[in-house]
């Protein structure tokens, strides 16, 4: 049951959009987040600072549970 818990603690961001003509602000997120190519995904821990990374950047990536 715990690693079932720690599974959900992760979600799996795919880079959908480029970062070409986005604002400053969205490109410096989508680096920090480790994403530097199309369709790159990484796993990032599923808190509040990531998703508040997400929510600026909805409109370029893809979020799955991990």
């Amino acid at each position: 049951m715990a690693a079932k818990k720690e599974a959900a603690k992760t979600l799996k961001i795919t880079l959908v959009r480029s970062k070409i003509g986005q604002v400053p602000k969205a490109r410096a997120t989508i680096e920090a987040m480790g994403l530097r190519k199309l369709n790159q995904t990484v796993e990032l821990p599923d808190n509040a600072a990531t998703r508040g990374q997400i929510q600026r950047v909805r409109h370029m990536v893809k979020v799955e549970e991990a």
